[in-house]
């Protein structure tokens, strides 16, 4: 084999490797940094990209993924997750508690998270650490249990002014669990419980108190009505017994009417009407509302009607007043005839049988002062 044969061989062999290793293709939504004698040069983006053998070199980053870190020649450009496990940490409140994290950040520079930084991921991963003792020291116990969003964005701020100068931009950071002591857990399932029994005890008084507000208001409507209800009804008794009472008095009214009516058109005789007056007293006294009218009291109306007819007579002849026409005599009624059984007296009565004057009866002399 001669010297040229050789010489070619080579040629194809360089010529090859330089092809190989000098045409790159990068997947989409990754780069890669090419370094020109040890100096950057550019950034391959996603495709075809030639180098130049022997000068063109890509610089590796080293990258976490899970819990391992690991070096690639490509930069990932798309939003990266990053979980850290538990560290210890002590609140405000001198309580040492667990506290597990994860973080989303997004290369935005590919240059400057090389060649800011000379590990990206262990710094992340360190500041998170770092700043997460920060924070969660500043807050007592309660408050890292109830307010984990303010502590999320208190961790973000720090981490994404931090790590804008590496050209990493920190989207999103999440605290992932939260592991106070058992003591700790112990105290607060037993203040969870305490907290749960006073909830019932103070839903079950304002349901008791609700329950009598209600039951006194209905107790109170139920009155008022039955109140209202026995008024109607007192009112439509007595309008009842009104109405009843004055259709009773008509109706005996009309009755009287009646019988004075019959009584004057039938031109009843004194005999007649003295006779019906007797059997009226008779129906009166069978019943049992009876009136008794005592003879001392026949005597008294007696004498005074007698009193009357002896002044009437000492009275002058020429001072009387002529006596106007007299009227047509008219049948007594039934009141009359009483009337005058009642004024009559027993020395009238007399008088009358006897056919002699009745004696009137002595003016009652009226007191002095020598009585007195």
């Amino acid at each position: 084999m001669s010297f040229l044969t050789v010489l070619f061989i080579i040629a194809v062999i360089v010529v090859g490797f330089a092809i190989v290793t000098g045409i790159r293709i990068v997947p989409q939504a990754k780069v890669m940094v090419v370094e020109r004698l040890g100096k950057f040069h550019s950034i391959a983006s996603s495709g075809l990209n030639i180098l130049i053998p022997f000068l063109d070199s890509p610089r590796p980053i080293e990258m976490r993924t899970g819990n391992r870190y690991m070096r690639s020649t490509m930069v990932d450009l798309r939003e990266q997750v990053m979980g850290f496990e538990t560290v210890q940490v002590i609140t405000h409140d001198n309580v040492n508690m667990e506290v597990g994290s994860v973080i989303y950040y997004q290369i935005v520079d590919p240059a400057k998270a090389l060649y800011q930084v000379e590990n990206l991921a262990l710094a992340i991963e360190q500041l998170t650490m770092t700043n997460l003792r920060n924070i969660m020291g500043g807050l007592t116990l309660d408050q890292t249990l109830t307010s984990r969003e303010t502590v999320n964005g208190k961790l973000r701020m720090v981490l994404d002014d931090a790590t804008e100068k590496w050209g990493v931009k920190v989207t999103r950071v999440e605290l992932r669990e939260i592991e106070p002591p058992q003591a700790i857990k112990a105290a607060m399932a037993k203040q969870m419980t305490a907290e749960r029994e006073r909830r019932a005890e103070v839903t079950k008084a304002e349901g008791d108190k609700a329950a009598a507000i209600l039951q006194a208001e209905g107790e109170k409507i139920s009155r008022i009505l039955r109140a209202e209800a026995e008024r109607d009804a007192e009112i439509a008794r007595a309008e009842g017994r009104k109405r009843a009472t004055m259709l009773e008095a008509e109706g005996k009214a009309e009755a009287t009417r009646l019988t004075f009516d019959a009584i004057n058109n039938g031109g009843a005789t004194h005999e007649v009407l003295a006779l019906r007056y007797m059997e009226t007293l008779q129906e009166m006294s069978k019943g049992d509302n009876k009136m008794f009218i005592p003879y001392e009291a026949t005597a008294t109306l007696g004498a005074v009607a007698a009193l009357k007819e002896v002044f009437k007579d000492e009275t002058p002849k020429q001072q009387r007043p002529v006596a106007p026409p007299q009227a047509p005599r008219q049948s007594p009624t039934a009141a009359s005839l009483s009337a005058q059984g009642l004024t009559r007296s027993p020395a009238a009565e007399h008088a009358t049988l006897t056919g002699t004057p009745a004696i009137p009866a002595r003016r009652p002399r009226p007191p002095s002062e020598q009585d007195e």
